[in-house]
C-alpha cells in the first residue's frame, strides 16, 4: 500500500467530517448562536478569562491537545498492524474525538467556564462530582510527572532542540506583551517568529547544549527547570505566555505537518508494516487495547479537560466553538496519522521494520515510539530536500514543543482543579492561584522522585490510557445529562460514550488480572479504584438520564 494513497483518503475523510458532520452538531444539537455573551465577555478579568481572536484561541487548543501522545500511541498501536490503526484514528476522530472535544467545549461554556467535574455536580450529583475530580486530579498528576520526564529526556538525547525551544518561549513573552499592550500586529510577528526558529534550529544543530559540565545529572536538573516554568507559566496571565507560545507553536506544527505531508505526496514511500498482526509478542490483545493505546490520535478525556479548562474561558463567539472544539481535533487527527505512516513507511525495509517491533516491550517505550517518529518523519522530509540532521532536529524540536505546551496547560488545569478541591472542602488556601500551582508542582515532583531518575511517574503510567479513555466515557455522559436537560437528542453522544465506556471497562479489568498474575499489588488497587469510580458515575448518570428523559 501506498503511505500516499492513505494520506489524501483520510484527509478527504477528515475535510467531510469537518465540513458535514460538525455542522450538523453546531446546528442541530447545540444550537450555537453569537446573541449571547460567553463567559470569556461576561467574567473577563484579563487573567484567565480572556476574549480571544478564533486564530490565537485555535492555535492555543490544538497546541494544548497535540502533545507526545497522538505520537506514542500510533506508534506503540501498529505492532497489532496499521489497518486496524488507522480505521480507528479516521473514524474514531470523526465521529467520536471531535465530538467529546467540541461538546465538552459547549456545556462548560454553558456553565460559565467551569469544569465537567464540577457540572457533573450540578446535572448529576455531588458524589459523581467528587469522584470526577478525584479521577482528573490523578490523570493530570501523571501527565505533569511523565511530560516533565519525557522532555528532559528528550532535552539530553537531542542537545540541537535546546536553542530553539527556549527561543520559543522568549519570544513568546515578548509577543504577549507587545499584542496585548502596545496593540501591534500578531501575524506580521509570528511569521517573523517563525523565520527566526528556523534559524535557531539551524543554530542549534551548529551549536548543541548539553547540561553535562554543570551536573552529573542533567536530566534532573531539566526537571527541575521545567516544572519551574510550568509554574509560572500556570499563574502568568493567559495573554502573557500561554496564548502567544500555543499561537506559535500551532503554526510550527502545521509547517511540519504539512512539509511531511508535500514529502509523503512526493516520496510516495511504501507501507511496509503489516496490515494486520493480532498476536504480537508479549502483547495484550489488540481488542480493547488498541482503543486505548490510541487515545489522542482518536479520542481522549484530556482534551476535555483543556476545552473545559482553558479554552471555555476565552472563546470570543459561540460560533467559534466549531472550529476550535471539532476543528482542532481533526487537526490532532492529522497528527496520528503522520506519525502512524512515520513508523510504517518511515523504515527502508519491512524487516528493519520487524527488528524495531520484536515485541511489545521493545515497541511500547516511551523513547522508542518518538524516536522512531523523529527518524521516520525526517525520511519524509528529506524528499523535500531538507537535510537529515535538520529534519531530525525539526522534528525533535516539534514533540518537545508540544510536550511542552501540554505540560503548562496539565499545571494550569490542575490548578483550577486543586482551586475546585478548595472550594468543595472549603480550604480557603488552596483556593490561591500560588498555592494551588505550587501544590500541583510540588506533588508531581513528589511522584517523579520516588523512583530514581525522577521515573517515579511512569510506575503509574500503565494506568494513563485506561484512565485516560475513562475520563472520556464520563465527559460524553455528563454531555448527555447537558443535552436531556435541554431536551436534545443524545444518540450522537450515548453512543460514543457505550463505546469507549465498554472498552475502558474490559480494558481495566483485563488490566487488574495482569496486575495481579505480575503480583504489582499498587496498580491492581489502582485499577480496580479507578474501575469502581467508572461504574459508579456511569450507574448514577444512567439513573439520572432515565429520570430525566421519563419526565
Amino acid at each position: 500500500m501506498n503511505a500516499a494513497t492513505l494520506t489524501l483518503f483520510t484527509l478527504v475523510c477528515f475535510t467531510l467530517g469537518y465540513r458535514f458532520y460538525g455542522r450538523y452538531l453546531a446546528r442541530h444539537i447545540f444550537d450555537l448562536s453569537d446573541s449571547d455573551e460567553t463567559p470569556a465577555k461576561s467574567l473577563a478579568d484579563q487573567k484567565d478569562f480572556v476574549p480571544t481572536k478564533k486564530s490565537i484561541l485555535w492555535g492555543h487548543h490544538f497546541s494544548s491537545i497535540a502533545g507526545a501522545a497522538p505520537i506514542v500511541g500510533p506508534a506503540v498501536a501498529v505492532i497489532w498492524g496499521w489497518v486496524p490503526a488507522l480505521l480507528w484514528i479516521v473514524f474514531g476522530t470523526i465521529f467520536m474525538g471531535a465530538v467529546h472535544d467540541f461538546g465538552a467545549l459547549v456545556v462548560s461554556m454553558h456553565h460559565k467556564g467551569q469544569s465537567l467535574a464540577s457540572i457533573s455536580g450540578d446535572l448529576i450529583s455531588k458524589r459523581v462530582r467528587n469522584l470526577f475530580l478525584m479521577v482528573v486530579l490523578f490523570l493530570v498528576w501523571m501527565v505533569i510527572a511523565v511530560f516533565a520526564l519525557v522532555i528532559a529526556n528528550l532535552f539530553v538525547s537531542f542537545p540541537s532542540s535546546v536553542i530553539p525551544v527556549n527561543f520559543e518561549i522568549l519570544v513568546a513573552l515578548l509577543i504577549g506583551y507587545f499584542f496585548n499592550r502596545k496593540g501591534k500586529n500578531i501575524l506580521t510577528v509570528a511569521v517573523l517568529t517563525q523565520l527566526g526558529l528556523f534559524a535557531m534550529i539551524y543554530l542549534g544543530s551548529v551549536y548543541p547544549i548539553s547540561l553535562e559540565s554543570l551536573t552529573t545529572s542533567p536530566k534532573m536538573l531539566w526537571v527541575c527547570f521545567l516544572l519551574i516554568y510550568s509554574f509560572v507559566a500556570s499563574i502568568l496571565p493567559v495573554w502573557a505566555l500561554l496564548q502567544p507560545r500555543d499561537y506559535i507553536n500551532s503554526h510550527q506544527l502545521m509547517i511540519g505537518l504539512g512539509a511531511i505531508i508535500l514529502g509523503v505526496l512526493i516520496l510516495q514511500p511504501p507501507v511496509v508494516a503489516p496490515a494486520f498482526q493480532p498476536h504480537p509478542e508479549g502483547a495484550p490483545p489488540w481488542f480493547p487495547f488498541l482503543f486505548i493505546t490510541i487515545a489522542c490520535g482518536a479520542i481522549s478525556g484530556f482534551h476535555g479537560l483543556v476545552s473545559a479548562g482553558t479554552t471555555s474561558k476565552q472563546i470570543k463567539k459561540w460560533s467559534d466553538a466549531k472550529a476550535i472544539g471539532y476543528g482542532a481535533m481533526i487537526g490532532e487527527g492529522t497528527l496520528a496519522l503522520l506519525a502512524t505512516l512515520a513508523v510504517c513507511a518511515g523504515f527502508a525495509t519491512e524487516s528493519e521494520w520487524h527488528q524495531h517491533y520484536a515485541s511489545w516491550g521493545q515497541a511500547q517505550g516511551l523513547s522508542a515510539a518518538i524516536n522512531a517518529f523523529v527518524v521516520g518523519s525526517s525520511h519524509f522530509l528529506a524528499g523535500i530536500g531538507i537535510p537529515q540532521s535538520f529534519g531530525q532536529t525539526m522534528m525533535s524540536v516539534l514533540i518537545i514543543s508540544f510536550a511542552a505546551t501540554s505540560l503548562d496547560t496539565a499545571t494550569r488545569i490542575q490548578r483550577y482543579i486543586i482551586t475546585e478541591v478548595g472550594v468543595v472542602t472549603r480550604i480557603k488556601t488552596l483556593q490561591s492561584p500560588w498555592v494551588s500551582a505550587g501544590v500541583a508542582v510540588a506533588s508531581a515532583f513528589f511522584l517523579m522522585m520516588i523512583h530514581s531518575g525522577g521515573a517515579g511517574g511512569l510506575i503509574l503510567w500503565p494506568l494513563f490510557g485506561a484512565a485516560n479513555q475513562m475520563l472520556a466515557a464520563l465527559t460524553l455522559v455528563v454531555i448527555c445529562a447537558f443535552l436531556i436537560q435541554k431536551k436534545k437528542p443524545i444518540k450522537n453522544y450515548f453512543i460514543p460514550f457505550c463505546f469507549i465506556f465498554a472498552m475502558t471497562l474490559f480494558g481495566l479489568s483485563l488490566n487488574i488480572q495482569s496486575f495481579l498474575e505480575s503480583e504489582n499489588y499498587l496498580l491492581a488497587t489502582l485499577a480496580s479504584l479507578l474501575l469502581i469510580a467508572e461504574l459508579w458515575i456511569a450507574l448514577e448518570a444512567t439513573i439520572i438520564i432515565k429520570k430525566r428523559k421519563s419526565l
